[in-house]
């Protein structure tokens, strides 16, 4: 715990987490709002989150009683900063750690001393790695953790400085967020647009017309870790985003088992995805290089084309608004959160068909739009990452009395 051990002026004491903040495992309480902990929220109502698809328990009688002030921490996400100062009544899993603040600490220092990067990292290092990408951090070892304690008034200015600065760099991400957003929708409304002009210009055609057959893979037991560029792999549906393909989304095909050479994907090949969330299913992208030695899974179609049409020009098509809207009407499935489509469903769209030399000169301009869209949008996440950076060091700085807060201010302004 050397991080720690030196961190903060002399007269600050130290003392264990259990000291400061004792375990609470009181439960009994299932009719309370339900409560999840959020790496960049913290500790908010479940319900407000429309990406949450944690399961819940049977038995709600023995979820955990939270109460405003408590420490909430993810302990499977502890070490990314799953940790917060819940403002609510409520409960959360019996999986979490929920820790009550006595007299004389206040929960706001401790929600952001408890996610600086000293106190992240020495979390990190005492939790256990459990594959592919959490860490258990073990109750026996975080109620040790040495807890920084500065003069309960210095406690307080420190948390008011760092709630008035952290919701001023927030305000900035945020908006810088919201312009790559704004980025990202003008260029698929610029794409919608120049295909509504093509189908009025040129013919349009049922897909059936262009497609030769659609053919799907096989998935078989495979390794967690990805393939290097010379072994077999799957492909996971992640290799297919918004019209781009990335070969590196897969997993490895263990040694033992054959690769079926009839579902290697070769560069050009159409590839639509066959099940997934309705947002994302029938997701489209052309195979580039990467696609070497890369299997087609049963959950991806492949589509083989006529010369009639080019399939980057179909991708595009695809993933264009009136097609997406299709797909969304069509899909299939028992459960919201994965739907399928069918191969006669993808044969019925409606796809504009110009000359062949007017839909390369069309994926050129589309590509060399995205590329300028997607050259905006690095510079607005390198933006992004230093907010992140500025905002951290700043927490850090506050917490370990590095920054007198009483005169100190972020420089970042909304």
């Amino acid at each position: 715990m050397g991080l720690i051990e030196g961190l903060g002026p002399g007269d600050w004491p130290r003392f264990p987490l259990w000291v400061v903040a004792p375990r609470s495992k009181e439960s009994g309480m299932p009719d309370g709002r339900l409560l999840s902990v959020f790496l960049e929220a913290g500790v908010v109502p479940r319900d407000s989150r429309d990406d949450n698809h944690n399961q819940l328990g049977e038995d709600l009688s023995r979820y955990l009683v939270v109460r405003p002030g408590d420490i909430v921490f993810n302990k499977l996400r502890s070490w990314q900063g799953g940790i917060g100062v819940s403002q609510y009544d409520g409960i959360v899993s019996p999986a979490y750690y929920v820790c009550h603040p006595g007299t004389g600490w206040y929960s706001r220092f401790l929600h952001y001393l408890l996610r600086s990067k000293p106190y992240l990292t020495e979390i990190t290092r005492i939790s256990k790695w459990m594959p592919p990408s959490q860490f258990d951090t073990p109750w026996d070892l975080l109620r040790c953790l040495p807890v920084l304690t500065p003069p309960l008034e210095e406690q307080r200015r420190i948390a008011d400085f760092l709630d008035a600065e952290t919701s001023r760099i927030d305000r900035v991400h945020e908006l810088h967020g919201r312009v790559g957003q704004k980025l990202t929708e003008r260029h698929f409304s610029l794409v919608d647009a120049a295909l509504r002009e093509l189908a009025k210009t040129h013919a349009e055609i049922s897909f059936r017309r262009v497609v030769r057959r659609i053919e799907q893979g096989h998935s078989p037991e495979c390794d967690a870790a990805p393939a290097s560029n010379d072994e077999w792999a799957v492909l996971k549906l992640s290799s297919i985003k918004r019209g781009i393909f990335n070969g590196a989304e897969n997993k490895l095909l263990p040694s033992n088992v054959r690769p079926m050479r009839r579902a290697e994907v070769h560069p050009g090949d159409l590839l639509i995805t066959r099940a997934n969330t309705p947002d994302l299913v029938g997701d489209s992208a052309v195979a580039d290089d990467t696609s070497r030695m890369r299997l087609l899974p049963d959950l991806i179609y492949r589509v083989v084309l006529n010369d009639d049409i080019d399939p980057r020009f179909a991708s595009i098509a695809i993933n264009g608004g009136r097609i997406r809207s299709l797909i969304q009407s069509v899909a299939r499935g028992s459960s919201q959160s994965m739907v399928k489509l069918r191969g006669e469903d993808i044969r019925q769209w409606p796809m504009p068909l110009p000359p062949l030399d007017v839909q390369l000169a069309f994926v050129q301009e589309v590509e060399d739009n995205r590329r300028l869209t997607d050259g905006l949008r690095h510079k607005i996440n390198r933006q992004l990452a230093l907010l992140a950076e500025r905002r951290q060091a700043l927490i850090t700085a506050a917490v370990t009395g590095q920054l007198d807060v009483t005169t100190a201010r972020s420089g970042v302004r909304a």
